[in-house]
């Protein structure tokens, strides 16, 4: 791998990482067209997804710090409530993270056939998130009350979607932002929540992938050198950067059936030309 395709497959990776449009599956397709060698690709995408994991933390370090420090206060408060519920969150992906991996790799494969059905997924899940979410004058989460604007069976909900999220092309951002504003989160309580609950996961998940490739589970990815790394990290972490912040916005006040209409077409464009 070069370091110009390293660059390119990191800003790939940034911008779809927080865009609903699925970041494996695109990393999967420009891979493909790049001519990149898909054997020992995974310490490329352990790196690229480690520095979209510190875009999250950046954009978002004032509200960490803030549910840090409430945390400290050992008391049921409003920061104790919204971890309590993060971790709900993360506990359908646990279970299949932590025993159901391998199979669900094997399941879904390699395939950019796949990559093009779960992105026509992505696609159905974004349209009814905005039918959904346009329905009367405030949500479900407004009318009953749930304090931080989510409730814990919501949170749930929300978390189950994640776990559906590991098919190729099926997108996390996607899923989980459709989910909860389907279940009646408001937009305003869902794009923050959906960006802080993956934190965890994301983490964990990198953390197998590096396990594996230390035990010899995995092959390292041999041709990918220091200056490949080095600009696809960059890369990925800039760009998430920006599409992180421009998704939080996006969410509260635009359509997502514009990006139903981009996952659409990129499944057409893979199964015309796959």
């Amino acid at each position: 791998m070069s370091w110009l395709q390293a660059l390119i497959l990191g800003l790939v990776q940034g911008l779809t990482e927080f865009l609903p449009v699925s970041s494996s599956g695109h990393l999967m397709m420009f891979r493909e067209f790049l001519g990149v060698d898909a054997e020992g690709f995974l310490d490329f995408t352990v790196t690229v997804h480690f520095a979209t994991v510190l875009s999250t933390i950046v954009v978002f370090w004032s509200i960490i710090w803030k549910l840090f420090k409430g945390l400290l206060q050992f008391r049921y408060n409003d920061e104790t409530d919204y971890v309590c519920k993060l971790v709900v969150s993360m506990i359908p992906i646990g279970i299949i993270g932590l025993l159901f991996k391998d199979r669900v790799e094997a399941f879904f494969g390699d395939s950019l056939t796949t990559v093009a059905v779960c992105l026509l997924v992505t696609a159905a899940l974004l349209v009814f998130s905005d039918i959904f979410a346009g329905r009367g004058g405030s949500s479900l989460s407004d009318r009953r009350g749930y304090r931080n604007g989510i409730s814990y069976w919501q949170a749930f909900l929300v978390g189950l979607g994640q776990s559906f999220a590991v098919a190729p092309g099926l997108s996390r951002s996607g899923t989980t932002i459709a989910t909860g504003l389907i279940s009646g989160v408001k937009r305003e309580s869902m794009a923050q929540f959906s960006f802080l609950m993956v934190l965890v996961p994301i983490i964990g998940e990198q953390m197998l992938d590096l396990l594996d490739m230390v035990t010899g589970e995995t092959a390292a990815a041999s041709g990918v050198g220091a200056a490949a790394l080095a600009a696809g990290f960059v890369s990925a972490f800039i760009s998430g950067l920006f599409a992180c912040r421009a998704m939080v916005a996006l969410v509260r006040r635009a359509r997502l059936s514009w990006f139903a209409l981009y996952c659409a077409a990129a499944a057409v464009l893979i199964l015309i030309l796959a």
